[in-house]
C-alpha cells in the first residue's frame, strides 16, 4: 500500500489535537513527515521496512502503531508549536519558516516538558529567541559583500558555466498523464514518478525553451531567449523580475528574506557557486526532480486556460480555478463589463504563466533548502501554487475595490 496513505490513515486517528501539524485535508504536512514523523517517530533509517514509497501488508500495522504510540507527544508538539508561534509574533520575529525552525524543537519540548504548562509562554519566548540568535548570522549583507568582493572571479565562473553546459536532447513528449491522474486522486504512483525521473523527462522537456519566445510564453522571462544572469548586488522583494531574468543576487535574496531555513544553508560562497551552476542548467534548476515537477505543473495547468483536462490533476486544478467568481466574470463577460480591473483581467487570461512562475520559485526554493520532493508531495505543491495565485488575485481585487470606494467618497 502507498506509504503516504498508511501514514494519513494513522494520522487521522490522532484527532483534532494535531491540527497545527496538518494540512487542510487533515493529512500531516509535508514538513511534519520530513521533520517529525520520519526522523523522530518512524525512523526509516533504523527501520527500512517503514520507509520507501510503499509499505508491505505485513508492516502496515507496525507503522500505524508507531504513530499511535506517539499520540501524546505529537499532540503536545502541536500545542508547543502554537505557543512558539505566539512568542514569535510577540517578539516580532519574521525571518525563516516557523515549521522549519520550530517543528523539531517542539517535539523535543513535548518529550521533555509534556504538554505546555503555566510557564509555556516564557519557555516559548526563550526558545524562539535562541533559534533567532543561532540562525541570524547569515545575512543579505554578507551575500552582497561576497558578490562585490569576488565579482571578477564570479563573472568568470558564470561565463564558464553558460559556455560549457550542453543543450538537452529533445524527445517525444513524456507520458505524464498516468502520474498526474494518480496524484490528483490522492494516491501518487511512485513507480510512474521514478520512471519519468529515469527517462529525464523534465530535462528533455526543457529543450523546447531554446525556441525563440518559448520561455517568454511560459512566463519565465521577458526576453525572446534566456540569457546568462547578471551577478547583481541589490534587490527588492516586491519588484523581482521574472525567474530567468533575475540576477544571481536576486535569486538568493528571495530565499534569504522569505521562508528560508538558514540552518540548511551552505556557506555564502557555496550558495553563490551553486546558483551560478544552476542558472545554466535545464529549466535553470539543479535537480531532475525539480525539472520533472515543473513539467508536471506545466502539463496540469493546461486545463486552466480552456485546454483538455485528461487527468484528475487537470480537473482538480481547473475546478478550483473556475470556482472563483472573478474568474467566471472575466471568462464570460467582455472587457470592463466583468467589473475586474484590466491588469487582473489580463492575468486571468494568462494564468498559466503566473502559475509556472510561482511553481518555479517554489521548486527553486526547495533546492536551496535541500528539500527532496517525494511523489506524494507533488499534488500539495501543484495545488498550493494555484491557491497562492488565487490569493494574490483576490488581494489585488480587494485593493482595487477599496481604491474605487475611496475615490467615490
Amino acid at each position: 500500500m502507498p506509504r503516504d496513505r498508511v501514514v494519513a490513515a494513522a494520522w487521522a486517528e490522532l484527532g483534532p489535537g494535531v491540527a497545527a501539524l496538518s494540512n487542510a485535508s487533515g493529512r500531516p504536512l509535508a514538513r511534519t513527515v520530513k521533520l517529525i514523523l520520519d526522523p523522530l517517530v518512524l525512523r526509516p533509517a533504523q527501520n527500512p521496512h517503514l520507509g520507501g514509497g510503499r509499505i508491505e501488508q505485513a508492516d502496515i500495522a507496525e507503522l500505524r502503531q508507531r504513530i499511535l504510540d506517539a499520540a501524546a507527544d505529537l499532540t503536545a508538539t502541536a500545542d508547543w508549536f502554537a505557543a512558539l508561534k505566539r512568542a514569535r509574533r510577540a517578539a516580532r520575529i519574521t525571518g525563516g519558516n516557523p515549521q522549519d525552525l520550530y517543528f523539531q524543537r517542539c517535539f523535543e519540548l513535548a518529550r521533555t516538558h509534556g504538554a505546555p504548562g503555566a510557564d509555556a509562554g516564557q519557555v516559548a519566548l526563550e526558545v524562539v529567541q535562541e533559534i533567532r540568535d543561532a540562525t541570524g548570522d547569515m545575512t543579505v549583507a554578507q551575500l552582497r559583500r561576497h558578490m562585490t568582493d569576488q565579482a571578477d572571479a564570479l563573472t568568470a565562473l558564470l561565463a564558464a558555466a553558460w559556455r560549457e553546459v550542453p543543450s538537452p536532447e529533445p524527445g517525444a513528449p513524456a507520458p505524464v498523464e498516468g502520474f498526474l491522474d494518480s496524484c490528483g486522486e490522492g494516491d501518487a504512483d511512485g513507480d510512474a514518478f521514478d520512471q519519468l525521473l529515469e527517462a529525464a523527462a523534465g530535462t528533455r522537456a526543457s529543450a523546447g525553451l531554446a525556441v525563440r519566445g518559448a520561455a517568454r510564453d511560459h512566463g519565465l522571462t521577458d526576453l525572446p531567449l534566456p540569457e546568462p544572469p547578471r551577478l547583481g548586488d541589490n534587490a527588492s522583494k516586491n519588484r523581482l523580475p521574472k525567474p530567468f531574468d533575475r540576477s544571481v543576487f536576486e535569486r538568493l535574496f528571495a530565499a534569504f528574506t522569505s521562508s528560508f531555513h538558514r540552518e540548511s544553508m551552505d556557506s555564502v560562497p557555496g550558495l553563490v557557486r551553486a546558483e551560478i551552476a544552476r542558472s545554466a542548467l535545464p529549466w535553470q534548476l539543479g535537480e531532475e526532480r525539480s525539472r520533472l515537477t515543473v513539467l508536471l505543473g506545466r502539463e496540469a495547468s493546461g486545463g486552466l486556460t480552456g485546454g483538455p483536462q485528461p487527468t484528475a490533476a487537470h480537473r482538480r486544478l481547473g475546478s478550483r480555478w473556475e470556482r472563483e467568481a472573478y474568474v467566471r466574470r472575466v471568462l464570460r463577460l467582455p472587457g470592463a463589463a466583468s467589473g475586474v480591473p484590466e491588469d487582473l483581467r489580463s492575468d486571468v487570461v494568462t494564468v498559466r504563466q503566473a502559475y509556472l512562475r510561482r511553481l518555479w520559485v517554489r521548486v527553486h526554493g526547495r533546492e536551496l533548502r535541500g528539500e527532496r520532493l517525494e511523489p506524494h508531495e507533488v499534488w500539495d505543491l501543484l495545488d498550493g501554487v494555484l491557491r497562492s495565485v488565487i490569493m494574490d488575485h483576490r488581494q489585488r481585487l480587494k485593493q482595487s475595490l477599496t481604491r474605487e470606494t475611496a475615490g467615490a467618497a
